[in-house]
């Protein structure tokens, strides 16, 4: 399962969540994450004017909060490796990855 966000993407293979943001000019820099790990997730879609974000959080961490502005339109800054911010056309993607991370947490 592979959603194409904005500047990278994430991967779920029913164990394993692989994060892997592509910075201009930086080689790739994979974040892999258990999903038994995952205390819960957020996910909020990407609209017409604004993109959306999935973001996993883990135990003895705070999730990196959600920046104000036209900008950031309302999402988790690019350096949080535990989120990734995604357009309108992955939503469907990425609702059914959330999904099945949730039930591989439980």
């Amino acid at each position: 399962m592979n959603v194409k966000g904005v500047l990278g993407s994430i991967s779920f293979d029913g164990e394993w969540i692989t994060i892997t943001k592509t910075p201009a000019g930086q080689r790739p820099a994979p974040v892999r994450l258990r999903a038994a790990d995952v205390t819960g997730t957020r996910y909020k879609p990407g609209s017409r004017l604004f993109h959306g974000y999935v973001q996993f959080l883990l135990p003895g961490s705070l999730a990196a909060g959600e920046k104000a502005g036209l900008a950031q339109g309302g999402r988790p800054p690019y350096s949080d490796p535990h989120s990734l911010s995604i357009p309108r056309k992955s939503n469907d993607a990425a609702e059914k990855l959330v999904a099945a991370v949730e039930q591989a947490r439980s």
